[in-house]
């Protein structure tokens, strides 16, 4: 078994970003390792993913976002931005505790992208993860440093998307 921390990053404008992510999380919780999940941003206990995920085995999720992101110069924007900090925060005192296999930091590039987190903070805090332990970055708008820092890349493109053509979002499929 691998002793050293290894970090993923799925970036990009496609969809598919929080759901690699969670099929990590399903293999993951296969084999018996404690894992969590902060999503930065995110604020709909109702989702698909938040039911599913309560039901499985040695998996933790918690949304520390206050939903959707006003702009910076909005007054609501300095709530975001502590949301997110106290979520960076968790997500440290996570990593560097060693009681979670994976720990899946969904929408943390995007936090950063935003200007929720400084790129240092994130960097500093998957830094400090102990041995062994697997780290998730996603988010569209990874900034170079994040990049960087990540031991496998991958990027998901749109080239079409059913929510351009006017069509809703669907339970399942985008909630």
């Amino acid at each position: 078994m691998e002793t050293r921390k290894r970090i993923l990053l799925f970036t990009g404008n496609g969809k598919g970003k929080t759901s690699a992510a969670l099929g990590m999380v399903l293999r993951a919780s296969g084999h018996g390792l404690r894992t969590l999940i902060i999503q930065f941003v995110k604020a709909d206990a109702s989702t698909g993913e938040m039911r599913a995920v309560r039901s499985i085995p040695n998996v933790e999720i918690v949304q520390t976002g206050l939903g959707y992101l006003p702009r910076p110069t909005n007054t609501d924007f300095a709530a975001h931005r502590e949301a997110a900090e106290r979520g960076l925060s968790r997500a440290a005192e996570a990593l560097a505790s060693g009681q979670y296999q994976l720990v899946v930091l969904d929408e943390v590039c995007y936090a950063v992208s935003r200007e929720l987190l400084r790129e240092e903070q994130v960097v500093e805090a998957v830094n400090g993860a102990a041995p062994g332990c697997c780290v998730v970055l996603t988010g569209r708008d990874s900034p170079e440093g994040l990049i960087a820092l990540a031991d496998t890349v991958t990027e998901m493109r749109c080239v079409k998307h059913a929510l351009r053509a006017g069509r809703s979002a669907q339970k399942g499929v985008e909630i």
